[in-house]
């Protein structure tokens, strides 16, 4: 049962704003984005791309990374934030790929959560945007606050809200939907100083009573 009377408004402007929205991490094939996705965490996807350029010069594949020394990785992601447990989550999750699953990053979803760093959010990514499989809906700090604005949810776990968004929208829209919140949080609805004037969701917001919230 949909609980959200406006979602099918919702995905229609959003197709509508953001028709071809896709995964802006730079990447050539699975285990690329699955690196990229870890070192996304608390860092743009502008500054994960110009980082991973270098990384994936120098350590093409999961058996080279696996190998790397940490220090090297370390100095080689060090903008990108956290750079101590990362590299250690990139190092161990190449290692993982290499050693348990053939070289070859899996396309299921409970084998990705056997690797470091990877939560239902980056497997998800991967899923959907490496191999084109919704078994989920991607939620980060964009998704999770704009399901909130646009009255999807009012839980704050991104489980529990992948789990409203996966009964509220269309499997065949997953991918996408989530991608397309990511641009909007990026480029409208921001946290801090969301332009309402600009955003053809407002109307949407402000009946659910939200768009007082959203201009203070």
């Amino acid at each position: 049962m949909n609980g959200n009377k406006n979602t099918a408004e919702i995905i229609k402007l959003l197709k509508k704003a953001y028709p071809k929205a896709g995964c802006s991490l730079g990447h050539k094939n699975p285990f690329e984005l699955l690196i990229a996705t870890i070192l996304s965490a608390q860092c743009t996807d502008e500054r994960v791309n110009l980082v991973t350029l270098e990384l994936f010069k120098k350590y093409p594949g999961p058996a080279e990374m696996a190998a790397a020394p940490l220090n090297a990785l370390e100095i080689l992601i060090r903008s990108t934030g956290f750079y101590h447990s990362k590299a250690r989550s990139i190092k161990e999750a190449a290692r993982g790929v290499a050693e348990d699953f053939g070289g070859k990053v899996p396309a299921e979803i409970k084998k990705l959560l056997t690797l470091r760093g990877v939560a239902r959010k980056t497997a998800n990514v991967v899923l959907g945007s490496a191999y084109g499989l919704a078994e989920g809906v991607v939620v980060d700090t964009h998704v999770k606050r704009l399901a909130f604005r646009m009255g999807f949810t009012k839980e704050t776990d991104p489980v529990k809200i992948e789990r409203v968004l996966m009964n509220e929208i269309p499997r065949s829209d997953w991918i996408w939907f989530a991608h397309a919140l990511i641009l909007h949080g990026r480029a409208v609805c921001n946290a801090r100083r969301p332009l309402c004037a600009q955003c053809p969701l407002t109307t949407l917001c402000m009946k659910n009573g939200l768009g007082a919230k959203r201009r203070g």
